[in-house]
């Protein structure tokens, strides 16, 4: 997926569907209306991705997996477990009814952009990850992103 950016809040209607927010649909690169929906391996959410891009991910992981090995074909099953969706006539999306349990039923949903994905979620559940304490985020990025910071401030100071 091209580096798309942005969080839209979108309401579901009786169906399960949501209209894709035209600032996110700007930024795709293609003009395919398709796109793959599966449950997220970490978070209460759903990825979706499009069509094209989810390919190349495959694609990785079939590189990186060994076919024959029992964990890594486990792996891949967990991965690859998708629904192929497409934009209807109106830019609407319907969540598959298989994964419209994990967003409890939401009338209301958050699309969040992480990059190289769309998170979809339950918009209380996506909410509470804002809920805790910002010094325990401060540290966690600086655990987590601060020492690659120094290492290239002082790279550039030689």
């Amino acid at each position: 997926m091209a580096l798309v950016l942005g969080t839209e809040y979108c309401k579901v209607d009786s169906n399960g569907r949501f209209k894709f927010p035209i600032a996110l649909k700007k930024q795709l690169e293609s003009s395919d209306c398709r796109f793959v929906v599966r449950r997220a391996f970490t978070g209460e959410c759903l990825e979706l991705w499009t069509y094209e891009s989810f390919q190349k991910e495959v694609a990785e992981l079939q590189k990186r997996l060994n076919p024959y090995n029992v964990e890594d074909k486990q792996i891949l099953r967990r991965l690859t477990r998708t629904n192929v969706m497409e934009l209807d006539s109106n830019d609407r999306l319907m969540i598959p009814p298989e994964q419209k349990s994990l967003l409890k039923d939401a009338k209301e949903i958050v699309l969040q952009s992480t990059g190289e994905n769309i998170e979809i979620w339950e918009r209380n559940a996506y909410e509470q990850l804002f809920e805790s304490d910002s010094q325990d985020f401060i540290m966690t990025v600086n655990n987590r992103l601060g020492a690659k910071h120094e290492l290239s401030s002082a790279g550039d100071a030689e």
